[in-house]
């Protein structure tokens, strides 16, 4: 993964800004993500910021039912054509950022540590080869979800309400670009416990094609986050206080507290 580039986005001194990552901390660059950009030649140590979510998406979406794994377990049929919804652009917080139970509900909340695409240019209707030109990189999400929300009313699945609250989708703490995501693995360790172990490549509809498919539904705008949907080990985070790291090697870990 030698020519793999990690980017973030950073608050410094009241100011925000983003760069790439590099062994003595971040290279700020200015202009734009996703356009023109060029290092300032300034470095910043890492613990000279505050590290924000990487981009700020006009639209989440996140994927149901995208691994065989899970379909095979759920006893679920695979789907036709990718199953997905959209979370509130407000659900989304940054890494390290302690998300809180919201007021008035008291069921169970579920962690789904899952790979995160960040597109990189304006896209519609491009064809599944066409995909990579379209992708800025990836990245590590939690989509978290008040699971007893979800199927509360029998006549409706409330899925944007169970995944859209304020917090629940934190992503980051870095975008990787450079590299093949159908080689990666997603690790989710619930309070120092793996709960979750397991390859993109089980995915039904691959990264490109996601961008493919989604894209012929709408058009997909710089800065917004595609969740790849998750595989089996999701689970309740049932402790006052709980720490969930969502680990993808080659990208990094992004690490919040659940608190009660």
């Amino acid at each position: 993964m030698a020519n793999v580039t990690r980017w973030v986005r950073f608050r410094h001194h009241a100011e925000i800004g983003f760069g790439q990552l590099i062994p003595s901390g971040i290279s700020v660059h200015e202009g734009d993500m996703f356009g023109d950009m060029r290092p300032t030649g300034q470095t910043l140590a890492l613990d000279n910021v505050e590290l924000l979510a990487p981009t700020q998406p006009s639209k989440v979406i996140a994927l149901w039912n995208n691994f065989h794994a899970l379909a095979e377990k759920l006893k679920s049929p695979e789907p036709a054509e990718p199953l997905y919804l959209l979370k509130a652009p407000t659900s989304v917080t940054t890494p390290g950022a302690i998300i809180t139970r919201p007021l008035g509900y008291d069921g169970k909340t579920t962690y789904e540590g899952e790979l995160g695409i960040v597109i990189g240019k304006s896209c519609t209707a491009v064809a599944p080869e066409q995909a990579d030109a379209f992708i800025f990189g990836y990245t590590c999400t939690n989509d978290v979800t008040a699971a007893d929300i979800l199927n509360r009313d029998p006549t409706f699945p409330q899925w944007a309400r169970a995944k859209g609250f304020d917090g629940y989708g934190p992503f980051g703490p870095v975008i990787a670009s450079g590299l093949d995501p159908a080689s990666l693995v997603v690790r989710t360790i619930l309070n120092g416990v793996e709960r979750q172990n397991y390859p993109i490549a089980d995915m039904i509809f691959s990264a490109q094609t996601l961008v493919s498919k989604i894209s012929h539904d709408m058009t997909l705008l710089p800065g917004d986050l595609i969740c790849c949907g998750t595989s089996i080990g999701v689970g309740v985070m049932k402790e006052p206080v709980n720490t969930v790291t969502v680990a993808i090697d080659g990208i990094g870990e992004l690490t919040n507290e659940f608190r009660q």
